[in-house]
This record gives structure tokens, C-alpha cells and sequence, in this order.
């Protein structure tokens, strides 16, 4: 994002900084102790502000304690107390319990979603019956639904993701009520999520898809919020500061079942890599580290593994520039940081000795004076090279452990062989010689692409064709269920439209990885092809394309048009405005993934001053894609 508009991460940032000043903006070089006070939140609370705030600035914000919502808490009479929590029922509930027990000494109440009139109405009598009117402090409603990862890229939830997820919107046994709900939810952190960002969007979305009833419900909320002039959340204040002040962004909807095949793709980035291949999540990742096997006797228990976990913040600056790169990129990165590093502690170790040289000697004394100087400066820069050897080590975790997937599964093997599939080139070795081959990957990996080449493909492989890719299939230990959604969604769509075209490039391999492999490399790369990607456009990002960009385009041409801002609305597919956009949000309802995200983030940077932002209903890797697919499958 460009340094001048501030990206939805700050924005949200902001927010909470300012729920936990009490609802005053906070300053930063305010004199004196920040008031001392609790923090009180639910799951979804916590999921929030975990991303964005650090214990460190909580502290440095005053907060002492942060505790869960329904947890066992001893009262703290004399602290006020910041709640941020959903208004459900249990919550509301929780919380009239604490003002009957007295527990703090005054409540601010911030509701992550509107709260409703009747709940308002549980709290208050509550409040009197406890004789606590005065200490609720206020209570406000936050509008911060959405849980932000990136500058530019969100997702809606985490807790009950299983309610929006692909399965929940795909079930074919779902209920018109179920399906509301489901929307409705969507559509809430969708519009907390323009409320946060300080601007109304103009809304394209495919017909016939989830995707249209969420961009209808969210128009009619948007509209009616504007209409409702007194109490409308995008009045003056909020509006003028937004980034949009001028032009609006537009908000395209896709649907999931627009692209199913990015989902289970093999990925060659970093960042899409660690959340394929290693449990990463809201930014964090945990890894397992063996600990190798000691020298014990005979029968003894291995050792236990222990897990550690890691934080992939903004902060980081090795993650934030490499999170895009190819992996062997990263693995170069990293071991030429691991160079630097070890250079400047040579250079402190050094001086130490130097200063460690007796006095009489004629030449130490010279050394030493000027290289007091060159110490002082040595010294200044610990706490810095700390830090940089404290990202090191973190990466060369992560990134051996990504590798260690790589090699065992022939990851590199799939990542060409589906990019290949995905963009129609021949193929240089069968499909069924490399799901029969035992030594490559796990028959989940053969699975993903067996689905790819079954769902990019025009001609659908005839009976006995499959029969046979669906005993090697099982012979490798595949769970079929999946293939059956797939091939009942395929013969759904085929009807509805022609299947999604990946563009045609190929990914040149550069020969192995031979400067990789120079000896003092902690990378042994052997045998991992280093693949280079050409930029390529995924559906999502085609689709984006034509919209911001007004190019006219059968793919997009009927997507429906919504203006929550226009009076009368009228649903016509005509834009109103014929200028290309210079913001567009890009939400897919059904799910997402890093794959699509890094497509887009490479996509806007030959685009000068455009800014795009990422949102899923729920971000998934290919392992929770295929659970959902397969228990779609079951019925």
C-alpha cells in the first residue's frame, strides 16, 4: 500500500487503539502512566486484536491484564474494565453476571457487531439491579467484524468459520433460513469492514451465485444505513479522512465455484508454502521440532517433540519482503542473511579481543583508541543485530521445515506438473505414472491433483479411463469422496458456463539449484528443481482485471452493478461510471486462499498508484479444502 493511504491493518489498529483509551483518540507523546485498566474479550475478541497488537503495546496502552471473557476471574474493584465482545446471548449474559458480582470498578462495553435494542435492554436492567447504573461507562458498538492479516488482506472469522465455509454454502440439503443466516453473517463483518475502511463501495457481482445474494443483502444495509441520515456511519468525520475521499472503491464479489482448482494447487511462494505445508495460522506458525534422537539405550521412548511457535508479523522485515518469493529465493535469502550476520559478529568479537590486549604493549594502545569508537558503535548495535539474529534462526525453522515437505513429497514435481495442467501444455510424463509412483507425495497431494487435471480439463476422461485413475487413486490410499463432489459440480457447471482459463504460460525450471548448493549452504537443495514463475493472471485476478480496469470482456460483461449511494436502486449491469477504479476490494465468498492473494499483490505492482485489498470468507489450505470437498462428497 502507498505510504498515503492508510491501509485497512492501520485502520484497524486505530481503532482498537482508541477502544482501549476509553474511546478517546490515542496519543501517542502523552505525558505520564497510561491508565491502568483490564481488557475483557471473547474468542472472537481475541482473534481480533491478536494479529494486530503485541502484549507489549497492550502494556504500553495500559492494559495489565487481558483475560477471557469466560474464564474464572477474581474482582478487581478499584480497575475499570474494557469488554470487547460479540453480542450473543451468552456474553450479554456473562457480563450482567460480572455487574451483579461487582467485579470491577467501572465497565466500557465495546460490542465487536451492532448490538440489538433488546440486548441493550438485558444489559441495562441488569445494571439496576445491581445498582451499578454509574459504573457502565459507556457502550459502544465497534463495527470491527473482520480479522486483518495484512495490510492488504482480511478475513471475516475464525472462530465459527465452519458456518461460512464452502461446505456451509455448498451443502446441497440446505435450507432457505440456513442459508440466510449464513449470508447475514457474511454480509455483518462485510459491512463493519467499509464502516472500519471509511467508505461506501460500488458493488459488481456474478449472477447466480452466493456471491450476488451477499452483494444484495450488503447494498440493501449500506443503503439503508445511508438513508438513515441521523445515525448513518458514514457521515463526515469518518468519510473525509478515508483514503477514498474522492473516488469510491469498487467491491467485486466472486464466487468460489469460479475457480476451484488455485485452491488445491501446489504453490511454489513462501508465504503460500508455509500455510500449505505447516500449521499457520492468523499469522502465527507452529512448527514441531524432533529433537533428534539421542544416543539412548536400546527400546528407549524417542524424545518428544516440542512445538514452538513463531509470529510472521509486519515487523518482520525478511518476511515481509521474501513472504512473495519462490522458495529457493528464500533459502539463498536467508543463507546470505546468516553471511551478514556472522560478518558483523566477527567484526564485535574482534574488538574484544583487541580490548582485551595488556597495556604496556606500544601498538595495542594506538589500536585501541581508534577502535574505542569503532566498539561504541559495535555496542549500539546489539540490541539490532539480536533482532536480526532472532529473525534468522525463525526463518531457518521455517523455511528447513518447508523444505523437509518439498523433499519428502516432491513438491516442486507437482507444482510443474499442475502449472502445467492449469495452463494447458503438454505434459511430458503420465498422470497416472506419477500417482502410482509410491515415492511422490501423499496420496492427498495426488489427490489435489488428480482434481486439478479433472477440473481444467475440457474433455472429461471417458469411464474406463477414470475407472483406472480411480484404482490408482485408491491403491495410493486416496479417499475418493472429494472426486465425487467434483464430478457432480463439473457436470453442474458445464451446463452453467465454460470452465476457467489459467492463461497459458509455463514455469521454466533454471537447471538445479547449483549456487544453492555451494557447501557452506545450511540449504541442501539437491534434486528441488528451482522454478521460476512468470506472472500469470489466476480467474480472480482476471476477473478484478476487467472490472477495475472497464474492460469490456464476455466473462464479466453481465456481472450485476449495485450503488448503495444511488436513491432508486435499480439493478441494472450498466456502471454508471465509465472510469477505470483506483482502489478495488476483491472478496470471495466461499473461501480463500495465499495463492490468490500473492497473484493479486504481483498483479496491482505494475499498476501505478492502484491499491487492492484481499478478503475471504474464510482462508483455507488445500488439506481443509479437500476435508470440505470430501464431506460434500459423502452424500
Amino acid at each position: 500500500m502507498a505510504a498515503a493511504a492508510a491501509s485497512i491493518r492501520e485502520r484497524q489498529t486505530v481503532a482498537l487503539k482508541r477502544m482501549l483509551n476509553f474511546n478517546v483518540p490515542h496519543v501517542k507523546n502523552s505525558t505520564g502512566e497510561p491508565v491502568w485498566k483490564v481488557l475483557i474479550y471473547d474468542r472472537f475478541g481475541q482473534d481480533i486484536i491478536s494479529p494486530l497488537l503485541s502484549v507489549k503495546e497492550l502494556r504500553d496502552m495500559g492494559i495489565t491484564l487481558h483475560l477471557l471473557l469466560h474464564s474464572d476471574r477474581d474482582p478487581i474493584p478499584d480497575v475499570p474494565a474494557v469488554y470487547f465482545v460479540m453480542p450473543t446471548e451468552e456474553n450479554i449474559d456473562r457480563l450482567c453476571q460480572d455487574l451483579r458480582n461487582q467485579l470491577y470498578e467501572s465497565y466500557y462495553l465495546n460490542f465487536i457487531s451492532a448490538i440489538s435494542r433488546s440486548k441493550l435492554e438485558d444489559i441495562a436492567n441488569a445494571a439496576l439491579a445491581a445498582s451499578a447504573v454509574t459504573q457502565v461507562a459507556k457502550v459502544f458498538d465497534q463495527y470491527l467484524n473482520f480479522i486483518t492479516l495484512e495490510d492488504d488482506m482480511f478475513v471475516l472469522c475464525n472462530q465459527n468459520k465452519e458456518l461460512v465455509s464452502y461446505r456451509a454454502i455448498n451443502r446441497p440439503d440446505i435450507t432457505d433460513t440456513e442459508m440466510e443466516t449464513v449470508m447475514d453473517t457474511i454480509v455483518d463483518s462485510l459491512f463493519c469492514f467499509f464502516v472500519t475502511l471509511g467508505a461506501v463501495p460500488i458493488i459488481r457481482c456474478s449472477r447466480g451465485t452466493a456471491a450476488e445474494m451477499v452483494a444484495v443483502k450488503l447494498d440493501k444495509k449500506l443503503r439503508e444505513n445511508l438513508r438513515d441520515a441521523r445515525n448513518s456511519l458514514f457521515t463526515g468525520d469518518t468519510l473525509g479522512a478515508g483514503q477514498f475521499s474522492f473516488q469510491r472503491p469498487l467491491l467485486v464479489l466472486v464466487d468460489r465455484n469460479i475457480d476451484l482448482a488455485t485452491p488445491l494447487h501446489h504453490t511454489w511462494t513462501y508465504q503460500a508454502l508455509v500455510h500449505d505445508v505447516l500449521d499457520f495460522h492468523l499469522n502465527r506458525v507452529n512448527l514441531e521440532e524432533s529433537s533428534g534422537v539421542e544416543n539412548s539405550p536400546a527400546g528407549a521412548r524417542p524424545k518428544r517433540k516440542n512445538k514452538k511457535s513463531y509470529d510472521l508479523t509486519p515487523v518482520d522485515r525478511f518476511w515481509q519482503k521474501h513472504k512473495g518469493s519462490p522458495f529457493p529465493e528464500v533459502a539463498e535469502s536467508v543463507q546470505q542473511e546468516l553471511e551478514s550476520y556472522r560478518a558483523q559478529e566477527d567484526e564485535v568479537k574482534r574488538l574484544k579481543s583487541i580490548m582485551g590486549l595488556e597495556g604496556e604493549d606500544e601498538g595495542a594502545i594506538s589500536m585501541l583508541s581508534d577502535n574505542t569508537a569503532k566498539l561504541t558503535s559495535a555496542v549500539s548495535s546489539l540490541p539490532e543485530l539480536l533482532e536480526k539474529k532472532r529473525l534468522i534462526d525463525l526463518h531457518t525453522n521455517v523455511a528447513t521445515a518447508v523444505l523437509e515437505h518439498i523433499k519428502t513429497r516432491k513438491l516442486d514435481v507437482y507444482f510443474e506438473y499442475e502449472e502445467k495442467i492449469m495452463s494447458k501444455t503438454t505434459l511430458d510424463k503420465s498422470l497416472l505414472d506419477i500417482i502410482s509412483d509410491p515415492d511422490a507425495g501423499t496420496p492427498e497431494d495426488k489427490m489435489r491433483l488428480f482434481l486439478i487435471y479433472y477440473i481444467s480439463t475440457q474433455q472429461v476422461p471417458s469411464e474406463a479411463d477414470l475407472e483406472q485413475y480411480k484404482k490408482a487413486l485408491t491403491d495410493a490410499g486416496c479417499n475418493l469422496n472429494p472426486l465425487q463432489y467434483i464430478k457432480q459440480w463439473k457436470a453442474f457447471t458445464k451446463m452453467a458456463s465454460a470452465p476457467a482459463n489459467y492463461g497459458n504460460t509455463t514455469t521454466k525450471p533454471m537447471g538445479l539449484l547449483s549456487r544453492v548448493m555451494n557447501t557452506g549452504s545450511q540449504f541442501v537443495m539437491e534434486g528441488v528443481k528451482n522454478l521460476v514463475l512468470k506472472q500469470q493472471n489466476l480467474p480472480v485476478t482476471r476477473i478484478l482485471d476487467n472490472l477495475m480496469e472497464m474492460k469490456s470482456n464476455p466473462e464479466t460483461d453481465d456481472y450485476r452493478y449495485f450503488d448503495p449511494k444511488m436513491l432508486r436502486g435499480n439493478d441494472s449491469s450498466v456502471p454508471r461510471n465509465k472510469n477505470p477504479f483506483q482502489e478495488a476490494i476483491v472478496f470471495v465468498v466461499g473461501g480463500g486462499n495465499y495463492i490468490e492473494y500473492q497473484n493479486l499483490v504481483d498483479y496491482i505492482k505494475g499498476k501505478q498508484g492502484k491499491h487492492i485489498l484481499y478478503g475471504c470468507s474464510e482462508l483455507f489450505n488445500a488439506t481443509q479444502f479437500i476435508k470440505q470437498l470430501s464431506q460434500l462428497g459423502q452424500k
